[in-house]
């Protein structure tokens, strides 16, 4: 029999949660995905420390700022995993400009531009952008210029039905982190995979998703055990550690197919303005409050990266 990551692979398209060469050359996902957690370990990474070293030294003899080798970098970092994955880079936008629409579009391009300095094109990579209503508004104009976009941190159906909308290219719900936020609220331990809050929010937001025939990929990340993974089996994409990877990898099981097109519920299209989003986004405790966590978390391990940078400069 199969292992249960290789009969995943079968229904879902595997991504890999880590910016690290030696993780991606041992699993071969079809996709990788990065954010400035990622890159901070693709720092401490031997593997890349070569990479990183050139980037510094080039940055500094071009008299660049800590802040611009480090925006830079982390196209570095992507650009290297362009070479070792079939599919799509995710590079992300600084998450200090979330909330910012015009800031984000401008800082999307020149990842694309310093991309395709390096000779990779747009079509090999995905913008990250923070499901903000600021940040979907930004998707929408890159995405209208064939820019396709990741819209990442998105914790409710208020979020996927703005992405769908702005005919975001891929959805990065967090599967994870809302199990977490609810565990704390109702004072659990665990779910069993059928109750568990974040895989229901997926499992609801693909169905809403096949029911309208919206091509938004819908790719679930930020897993915290395999059963959550494979109660998500035949979601679009999912994005996965390489911890849980290498336990999938080792696991001989059956894995039934959970979720299919032809599953679908027919639930009836929603409708989506702002108003409506920031007052659903203000009802939803878990996620307001896990959105402002993953700004804040992204913006401080951006920080950390240009410190770093700075010390080694």
């Amino acid at each position: 029999m199969k292992s249960v990551l290789d009969q995943l692979r079968e229904m879902t398209v595997v991504v890999a949660d880590t910016g690290e060469v030696a993780a991606v050359e041992k699993y071969q996902p079809i996709d990788c995905t990065t954010n400035p957690s990622l890159v901070l370990g693709a720092l401490q990474d031997p593997a890349s420390e070569a990479l990183v070293n050139a980037e510094i030294e080039a940055g500094k003899k071009a008299g660049k700022t800590a802040e611009e080798i480090t925006d830079v970098l982390t196209v570095a970092v992507g650009a290297r995993l362009t070479t070792l994955v079939p599919g799509r880079v995710s590079t992300e936008v600084d998450a200090c400009l979330s909330f910012d629409t015009d800031a984000s579009v401008a800082r999307a391009r020149a990842i694309i531009a310093e991309y395709a300095s390096r000779g990779i094109g747009k079509e090999r990579i995905l913008i990250k952008l923070a499901s903000t209503w600021e940040g979907i508004r930004a998707a929408e104009i890159l995405q209208k210029e064939g820019i396709d976009c990741n819209l990442t941190l998105l914790f409710s159906m208020a979020q996927a039905v703005a992405c769908a909308d702005a005919k975001a290219f891929l959805i990065s719900p967090f599967v994870g982190r809302i199990t977490d936020w609810y565990k704390k609220a109702e004072g659990k331990d665990s779910y069993a995979p059928d109750e568990d809050p974040g895989v229901k929010s997926v499992r609801s937001i693909y169905d809403y998703y096949k029911s309208n025939d919206i091509k938004t990929i819908v790719m679930g990340a930020s897993f915290r055990s395999t059963e959550q993974i494979k109660a998500l089996a035949g979601c679009d994409n999912l994005t996965i550690a390489p911890k849980l990877l290498e336990e999938m990898g080792h696991e001989i099981a059956d894995l039934p197919r959970v979720l299919s097109p032809a599953k679908a519920s027919g639930v009836a299209a929603m409708e989506m303005n702002e108003a409506k989003f920031r007052w659903e986004m203000n009802a939803d405790a878990m996620a307001t409050e896990k959105l402002a966590e993953g700004i804040r978390n992204f913006d401080k391990d951006h920080k950390k990266l240009i410190a770093i940078i700075t010390e080694r400069m």
